[in-house]
């Protein structure tokens, strides 16, 4: 029996913004269901709000004010007369409280029940929970850590170097690596400070950091009739500061039977947790094996490429759980399609350490072709706010291989075209033309020791510098016939006569 009676969703209230809120919007339309975008002063005029059919105002820009004030939430999806809530990823969307209260105001909730969310958000009891299941997990504490003694006694059992990590946490906030015992007093109180203050909870835990190793995600999905699949694995190992910056499915590194292995053990993790909708548990995969590491109970960014590997809509998935219906496919239907890598372009500046750059975009061109997808939310004219992530779009390609995979995304970010605030575009073209990548030789060190290569390097196309070449006779030939002593101006965005050609956004 179900643990909820079926109900349709007639009105789906959007609690979130950006991207993932133009696809919650996208994917309800096409089912048949009305969406509210909830909105901040931030976000007047953004794409959600053009899209949705209707819209309500939740706070000012400040996320703790709008985004994050559940009260508010939940009294504008009433008054709109909304029968349903899609938390989308980060702000609310894993926090139990939340979907409680969501729960209580007789919301669907489009997630995980609160229980899930309390018990698997908690790295601490998941990692118990994963132990249940014979699961394999990194050695370190079973229970929050709460003084500095106890963590300087767990730290001489686990060995050095070490990792805290706020238990409430995610997004890579709240982590400190600790390689020496003379370190491990600030970066106690560090980690407990941010904890409080990101998670509203200082408990930590520590782990043996696993280190040179890959950083492999499972995609679940279960419903109210205890059935729960996998859908094969993404490699997150390339990151930064525990950020993800690019994904891929399947994982270079991960044979049909590793697949396999850690694919049921994912769903043993969720079976015995009773999970009920999306999530994706994640593992650290060395050459001595996997260890489970933490479960994140909501979609995730990076899902897209998972759909383009297996045919299926996760957010259409998520809603159709949330209704009560049974998932009409099992274990055995799912099947791995070709490749798909993802880049994040963000706004921000890689030569000044990621500095965020908000502002507005003035022009953005995005690629298309075969293969390409696109999710964002920007449009020219639109604003990265810096009130929140900098995300300006998710560059997302298949290909039947892995290597056809990279040579489209290579296509796609050279006509990515974006202007009026920095991104991160050539520090992922960078990487794509890396060999490193090229062969799949790499772990979650990979951008720390490769950073001033990857930022340093001037791209090289061919096709590009010989086009680059005949553009700059051309503006020659064009001011000798002129007879001026005024000199050509370069195009904005005109390549070096070097050969090695630069990017046509570069600014």
């Amino acid at each position: 029996m179900p643990r909820f009676p079926r109900r349709n969703i007639t009105k789906l209230f959007v609690a979130n913004r950006g991207e993932i809120a133009c696809q919650i919007i996208r994917t309800a339309r096409e089912m048949g269901i009305r969406t509210v975008a909830a909105f901040s002063g931030a976000d007047v005029g953004s794409l959600p709000v053009r899209m949705a059919e209707e819209v309500a105002y939740v706070g000012p820009a400040n996320p703790i004010e709008s985004y994050l004030n559940q009260d508010a939430i939940i009294k504008a999806a009433r008054r709109m007369k909304c029968n349903a809530i899609h938390p989308g990823y980060g702000f609310l969307a894993e926090n139990p409280d939340f979907a409680e209260k969501c729960h209580r105001a007789r919301l669907i909730f489009v997630g995980p029940t609160p229980q899930n969310i309390r018990d698997l958000g908690n790295k601490t009891i998941a990692k118990r929970i994963a132990l249940e299941a014979g699961v394999p997990v990194i050695p370190g504490s079973l229970e929050p850590v709460n003084s500095l003694s106890t963590a300087r006694a767990i730290a001489k059992e686990t060995g050095y170097p070490l990792i805290l990590k706020a238990s409430a946490g995610g997004g890579g906030r709240g982590m400190r690596i600790v390689r020496d015992e003379k370190d491990l007093p600030q970066a106690f109180e560090a980690c407990s400070n941010e904890a409080m203050a990101s998670f509203g909870s200082d408990e930590i835990f520590l782990e043996r950091v696993v280190e040179n190793a890959r950083h492999i995600e499972i995609q679940i999905l279960a419903d109210d009739y205890g059935n729960v699949v996998h859908l094969g694995e993404r490699d997150c190992t390339i990151q930064r500061r525990h950020q993800k910056l690019i994904e891929e499915a399947p994982s270079p590194v991960i044979s049909p039977e590793v697949r396999n292995i850690i694919g049921e053990c994912a769903v043993r993790i969720a079976r015995l947790a009773n999970y009920r909708n999306a999530g994706t548990i994640e593992f650290l995969v060395d050459k001595s094996g996997f260890y489970f590491m933490e479960m994140n109970t909501r979609i995730q960014v990076e899902h897209p490429v998972t759909e383009m590997v297996t045919g299926l809509t996760l957010v259409k998935r998520q809603i159709k759980i949330a209704q009560g219906e049974e998932l009409d496919f099992r274990q055995e239907d799912i099947k791995i399609h070709g490749h798909a890598i993802e880049c994040r372009i963000n706004a921000e500046d890689p030569a000044r350490n990621f500095l965020p750059t908000p502002g507005v975009i003035e022009e953005i061109i995005f690629p298309l072709g075969p293969g390409v997808r696109v999710d964002s939310a920007a449009f020219p004219g639109s604003k990265i706010p810096r009130e929140y992530d900098s995300l300006i779009a998710k560059i997302i390609v298949h290909g039947d291989t892995r290597k056809e995979a990279i040579a489209r995304m290579k296509r796609a970010l050279l006509e990515l075209k974006v202007r009026g605030v920095r991104s991160t575009t050539q520090f992922h073209f960078a990487i794509m033309n890396d060999k490193k990548f090229d062969v799949g030789v790499y772990d979650t060190g990979y951008i720390d020791k490769n950073f001033d290569n990857l930022i340093n390097r001037e791209f090289e196309n061919p096709e590009v510098a010989a086009i680059a070449a005949a553009l700059e006779a051309y503006l020659k030939t064009q001011a000798r016939l002129a007879d001026t002593a005024l000199k050509p101006v370069r195009p904005e965005g005109a390549w070096k006569k070097s050969g090695r050609a630069r990017m046509l956004w570069d600014n």
